[in-house]
């Protein structure tokens, strides 16, 4: 399955049915001021939308990741300065932590999206994968 491209004022629906519950809140009451819940929403998949926020979750790279960048500088920097012995121990400490940087790099970013619904809902700060295109 190819990635959804995630940009505003794309048409999207719910892919799977959504049961939101929890404290009501209104919308411009400071977030401690929680009333209490009053019941469930039910949200059917296939509830269309309009993609009107995109935020992108960038991971962090892991330790190796780092160690990868910092020793592939080393050597593209002073590579050619270091004695054989040293430059062949880089040359391999590179590649050993070379799988970890390819896995990094293949990694698509998360996102969160804010979708307001056809039937005027709003869902914020929403997965992505709850999403599908329409």
């Amino acid at each position: 399955m190819t990635p959804m491209t995630w940009t505003e004022g794309r048409r999207v629906r719910l892919a799977a049915d959504l049961r939101v519950g929890g404290a009501v809140t209104l919308a411009e009451s400071v977030p401690a001021e929680a009333d209490t819940s009053v019941g469930t929403l039910f949200l059917a998949a296939g509830t269309g939308g309009t993609v009107v926020r995109v935020d992108r979750l960038e991971k962090a790279p892991g330790p190796d990741v780092c160690e990868y960048e910092r020793l592939h500088a080393l050597l593209a920097d002073f590579g050619h300065q270091m004695p054989p012995g040293s430059r062949q121990q880089l040359v391999e400490q590179v590649a050993a932590l070379e799988p970890a940087w390819t896995a990094y790099q293949e990694e698509q970013p998360r996102a969160t999206v804010r979708v307001r619904l056809d039937n005027g809902f709003v869902l914020a700060d929403a997965r992505e994968d709850l999403f599908a295109p329409e």
